[in-house]
């Protein structure tokens, strides 16, 4: 099986993509990861979802809403930041935007001068320090190889730091087994009580919702379509009886079932 990630190799997401499988290639944005998928080039993609600190990514919100996937695992891996430079005499630390917000704390209280430079992803950030003792970047520890020094570890504002991913499919190989299942909606429709409507259709049948996030349709101003996680899967009585209720709500717009999975949890 051939996967496709964030690249280049070492950032975390080839780190979550290696427990799907052995042959990992690389892209430069979420997109294009799905994009990939979607067109049949590879078996499998894998992009960040959630941080527990800076909350969804949401470029993958939007391009998993945008073409026709399926969500096939969930892998929740910790994020060890470490502070990677040729010397501690740099001016500039380089690392994806969202790696660079966790380690804000951090950052303001022992490097406040430094200009911080946001990337394509954190390995790109090891990559700028590699090639400029000017520059630092963020990443796993392991990323320091033999050419950087690992100036300070577990850099992040909070130790309980993870991650979740999504492993996507082709849309043909969307599944109704496991534990949790993920749909979007998309109401087209705006009126008083409905986000009201779509929480009690599941809380009618006993459904616990574990995100919820809004985002804009980009149809007009002020137009929304919703992601829902929750814990049932698709197989279910109880999850089919709510999605008939939500299809109800949703009759002018649509709802995409992106699949039942269940979750793995990556620990290095």
């Amino acid at each position: 099986m051939q996967a496709v990630t964030l690249g280049p190799a070492g950032t975390y997401s080839h780190r979550a993509a290696r427990a799907v499988a052995d042959d990992v290639e690389f892209r430069e944005s979420v997109s294009a990861i799905i994009d990939a998928v979607e067109d049949g080039a590879y078996d499998r993609g894998v992009v960040p979802i959630e941080n527990s600190i800076e909350g969804s990514v949401t470029e993958t919100l939007d391009a998993i809403a945008e073409t026709d996937v399926a969500v096939t695992q969930e892998i929740v891996t910790p994020i060890r930041h470490a502070l990677l430079a040729q010397t501690e005499e740099f001016s500039v630390v380089a690392s994806h935007s969202q790696a660079l917000a966790q380690c804000r704390s951090y950052l303001e209280e022992n490097y406040p001068n430094a200009k911080l430079e946001a990337v394509a992803s954190t390995a790109r950030g090891v990559e700028r320090a590699r090639d400029d003792p000017n520059v630092a970047g963020i990443g796993h520890p392991d990323n320091a190889g033999g050419t950087l020094n690992v100036l300070a570890e577990d850099i992040q504002d909070r130790s309980s730091n993870a991650t979740r991913f999504f492993v996507i499919a082709p849309a043909s190989e969307r599944s109704d087994a496991g534990g949790k299942s993920t749909i979007v909606v998309y109401p087209n429709a705006n009126y008083p009580g409905l986000l009201l409507e779509l929480l009690e259709a599941f809380a009618d049948h006993d459904i616990n919702l574990s995100r919820i996030e809004s985002r804009p349709s980009g149809n007009r101003l002020g137009d929304y379509l919703f992601h829902i996680d929750f814990e049932a899967g698709l197989y279910e009585d109880r999850a089919k009886d709510a999605l008939e209720d939500v299809e109800e709500i949703a009759s002018r717009g649509w709802v995409k079932r992106l699949g039942s999975y269940d979750m793995q949890h990556v620990l290095y």
